[in-house]
């Protein structure tokens, strides 16, 4: 079992890179895959499950009182990159909605797949997953601030909780509450901790099944706002190679060991494109431009995520390797 899991995990980049493109020749020969688009949260809620049970949950108290994470944390979704996203839409044309659709998706930090991938990339998936509900409660009190700022009181009433509210409910609160009553079963059962061994190797299958029903399910719409999709491609570039450079920044200056940092630099970088994407579809005259400006930031990310993996890691490894040798 070990073995098999090892070896899923050794070869999850060529996996997930398989997925996304037999997704995307779907989405383009087979009619009617925007139909998919019910079974995303589903496939999210699996992975999450997944990735929680890889996860010592008895630790996330621990987790949680570490102050100076979340302080970095928090600094960097909330300051730091709000000022960068600031700096990116100098770029963007004057279009309202284009900007809207930019703001709400790069104002929001992921509290979904994050821990998954940061759980992949060597970082410390207990810290993320402790943090879920301030991160989840401060975008929802501070998204709406934010769009008044860059777009002034036409935006103040397009932000709806109860997007943030299901997804924080069905992709977090229920697969954790599983997790934990598989981790307690697995504890006192020999059966359970055979079921748990099984269901470890779920992670990097589960990955690729959501990249697979994402892409497939979203692709189709962006044909209707092409023009407007090609104008925020280079943005949402811009931001995945700098935000996970000024996430793991903020975590140097607050002095986190190499995996707190490399979670930093995970939640900077990945937003929450599947939560807010309702939103959008509730803005009058949103569709299609601005659920497409949405869904190409979720395209650019997935890709850039399997970069992250592969790269992150190596962040902080020397300095590790160090402070091992001196002690």
């Amino acid at each position: 079992m070990q073995n098999l899991r090892a070896s899923l995990e050794s070869r999850q980049i060529g996996i997930y890179f398989g997925f996304v493109v037999t997704a995307a020749f779907a989405a383009m020969l087979i009619p009617g895959t925007t139909a998919l688009e019910i079974s995303v949260n589903p496939a999210l809620a699996l992975m999450l499950f997944a990735t929680f049970l890889q996860v010592p949950l008895a630790d996330l108290a621990q987790a949680f009182s570490r102050g100076r994470f979340l302080a970095a944390l928090f600094a960097a979704n909330f300051v730091v990159v709000p000022l960068l996203v600031a700096g990116l839409v100098q770029f963007l044309p004057a279009d309202s909605m284009v900007r809207l659709g930019v703001l709400l998706v790069l104002l929001a930090p992921c509290i979904d797949y994050v821990v998954t991938f940061a759980h992949l990339g060597r970082a410390d998936a207990r810290l993320l997953l402790a943090a879920t509900p301030p991160l989840l409660i401060l975008q929802m009190l501070l998204l709406p601030a934010y769009l008044k700022l860059f777009l002034g009181e036409r935006a103040v009433g397009l932000v709806q909780h109860g997007p943030f509210v299901h997804a924080f409910v069905w992709l977090i609160a229920v697969p954790l509450a599983l997790a934990a009553v598989v981790q307690l079963w697995a504890a006192r059962h020999r059966a359970g901790a055979r079921v748990t061994a099984v269901l470890g190797l779920l992670p990097v299958p589960a990955t690729a099944v959501v990249l697979f029903v994402v892409i497939a399910s979203v692709a189709p719409r962006l044909a209707p706002a092409i023009n407007s999709v090609w104008r925020v491609v280079p943005i949402y570039v811009a931001f995945a190679i700098l935000a996970p450079l000024i996430g793991w920044s903020v975590a140097r200056l607050f002095r986190l060991d190499a995996p707190a940092g490399r979670s930093v630099a995970f939640s900077a970088s990945t937003r929450n494109s599947l939560v807010v994407l309702p939103l959008a579809f509730a803005v009058p005259g949103a569709v299609p431009v601005l659920p497409a400006i949405i869904v190409t930031q979720t395209l650019v990310e997935l890709v850039s995520e399997l970069v992250y993996v592969r790269v992150v890691p190596r962040w902080g490894e020397h300095k590790s390797v160090t402070a091992s040798q001196m002690r």
